[in-house]
């Protein structure tokens, strides 16, 4: 009888001890959130874990916010943080600033087999790691940082750029914003000439021709332009003329590189009708002569010097390169009258209009296979999850606040009062916010930090977010399915030829006809073309881009 009691206390003892195992642990009050007058959307606050949890030490390699910028100093509060918040003593690795360079230093790693815990990597590298099996799926880890999950990785067409056989094998934050260039116009001179901004593609040579031959800056000088470009961007996804021009063969439904309307649509563009009857319209603007002469050898600095000296009336550019404060102060000084305006797409003979593509950009971060065969991965998403968290959102993002930065009555940005080289803008405090790309995503904190308005020479309202905002309100083609399709074993010889082709069509150094498009389509052939395309296809349904 006692034994048997003994044993019933034993078990109603035990089960006590599993029930309180089980019970839930207290949470921590959350940050107290940004005023919700006119809030700024930030990343919520994530709740912080228990502090019995072993600090894990964790390896990161990451691409600097600002290139030229050195890596945090060895007394950087950010670290001591991440250890007390994150149970994380973190090693950070600053990659190289070039693609290649970066490539180079990662395949190593690869090679060895000594790959870092985290890292950002190119998506061409990402794959071929991916393949060989040193990089692990991350499915499992997303349900363990749900803020940071919700922020950065809830968008499904940016996922797939990191999806591979249905399994996230990479964490793919954010990369650049969408939609930032489109078509702008000097409405001054629309103005001083009597025009109204162009509708269709007829309409703008029209204008072209004015703005190139009508003195629209009325200083009695042959020296303006209608049309000011360059080429601008390498690899197979800007082939040809670049993005600057793109919004010509939006015109006629061609806008890009490939068509990804649908599976059984899946080629390039170039074996279309329209896509040569763009590059002709192109050609008769370089025969007009209402395109900056220099154009296919300008550089981007060459190129923006010449709008801001008052040359161009009509371009492609970004809005941020075109109105941030610094950007436009030069054309400011010498032009306070002038005005650039975002202007419509213009359509093409039958009604299409694009201003280019778009496709959603990610930076992938990768995790070792290691690491998780190491048990590393809750440690990992615990920094991961920390970085969405207010407090590592401001910190890693702006830096250290009453000293960075300063939060105004409506929760923005703000350094009024601070020491210029204490400011996050300061060259000097760049080293602070070098992982500030692990935690944007485009909040109204950061635009209203980054864009910030002001006035003209002429006491003009000039807001950099308002030029962002008309070029969101224009149509685009769709392309992120692009980012996916790995070029060919001969890419560079593949896209030379494309784009020399195109330029010298554009240029006149070829006749445009059907027997010369056609000769220039089968010396895409001979290239691997139509094997090119296959395996695109076969790449684009795998991962969901096209059906």
């Amino acid at each position: 009888m006692k034994k048997t009691m003994l044993r019933l206390m034993f078990a109603i003892m035990t089960l006590a001890l599993i029930v309180s195992a089980c019970a839930p642990a207290p949470t921590a009050a959350p940050v107290a959130e940004v005023p919700a007058t006119e809030a700024p959307t930030a990343a919520p606050t994530a709740v912080p874990e228990p502090t019995e949890i072993p600090v894990t030490d964790i390896e990161l390699w990451a691409g600097g916010r600002v290139t030229e910028a050195g890596p945090p100093p060895e007394d950087w509060v950010a670290y001591d943080i991440i250890r007390d918040s994150a149970k994380v003593n973190l090693t950070l690795v600053l990659l190289p600033s070039t693609q290649t360079d970066q490539d180079t230093k990662i395949n190593a790693a690869g090679a060895s087999n000594s790959l870092p815990d985290v890292f950002m990597v190119s998506r061409d590298v990402w794959y071929k790691l991916v393949q060989a099996g040193l990089i692990a799926k991350v499915d499992d880890l997303l349900p363990l940082m749900p803020v940071r999950t919700q922020g950065h990785y809830s968008d499904p067409d940016r996922n797939k750029l990191a999806t591979l056989d249905g399994s996230m094998y990479g964490l793919p934050d954010p990369g650049a914003l969408p939609k930032t260039d489109s078509l702008v116009i000097r409405q001054d001179w629309l103005d001083k000439l009597g025009l109204e901004s162009p509708k269709t593609l007829d309409e703008v040579l029209t204008v072209l021709k004015a703005f190139t031959n009508d003195d629209p800056d009325g200083n009695g000088q042959n020296d303006t332009y209608g049309f000011c470009a360059y080429i601008e961007g390498s690899g197979l996804p800007n082939a040809g003329l670049g993005t600057r021009f793109d919004w010509v063969y939006g015109a006629y439904g061609v806008a890009g590189v490939w068509n990804l309307s649908s599976a059984d649509a899946v080629a390039l563009n170039v074996r279309t009708p329209e896509f040569m009857n763009a590059t002709q319209f192109i050609r008769t603007m370089n025969e007009e002569k209402v395109i900056d002469p220099d154009w296919p050898t300008l550089k981007k600095d060459e190129f923006r010097a010449r709008w801001k000296q008052g040359k161009c009336g009509m371009m492609h550019e970004n809005f941020a390169a075109l109105a941030n404060k610094s950007n436009y102060k030069d054309f400011d000084e010498n032009f306070p009258e002038g005005k650039w305006v975002a202007m419509d797409a213009p359509t093409g003979p039958d009604g299409k209009s694009s201003m280019g593509v778009v496709a959603k950009t990610a930076r992938i971060y990768a995790i070792s296979q290691k690491a998780i065969d190491e048990g590393k991965g809750p440690a990992i998403a615990r920094l991961l999850e920390w970085m969405a968290s207010d407090e590592g959102y401001y910190l890693l993002g702006f830096g250290v606040k009453d000293v960075n930065y300063k939060l105004d009555d409506k929760g923005f940005i703000t350094t009024e009062g601070l020491a210029d080289a204490d400011k996050w803008t300061s060259k000097e405090a760049q080293p602070l916010t070098q992982l500030a790309n692990m935690v944007y995503i485009f909040s109204d904190v950061e635009m209203q930090a980054r864009y910030v308005a002001y006035k003209t020479k002429n006491g003009y309202d000039m807001d950099p977010k308002a030029y962002y905002a008309e070029f969101l309100k224009k149509p685009f083609t769709e392309a992120t399915g692009q980012n996916v399709i790995n070029p060919p074993a001969n890419g560079a010889d593949f896209v030379r030829f494309y784009s020399e082709n195109i330029v010298q069509f554009v240029l006149g150094q070829k006749p445009l006809d059907e027997a010369a498009w056609t000769e220039f389509i089968a010396g895409l052939d001979g290239l691997g073309a139509k094997e090119l395309e296959a395996s695109a296809k076969e790449t684009l349904l795998q991962t969901g881009f096209v059906k």
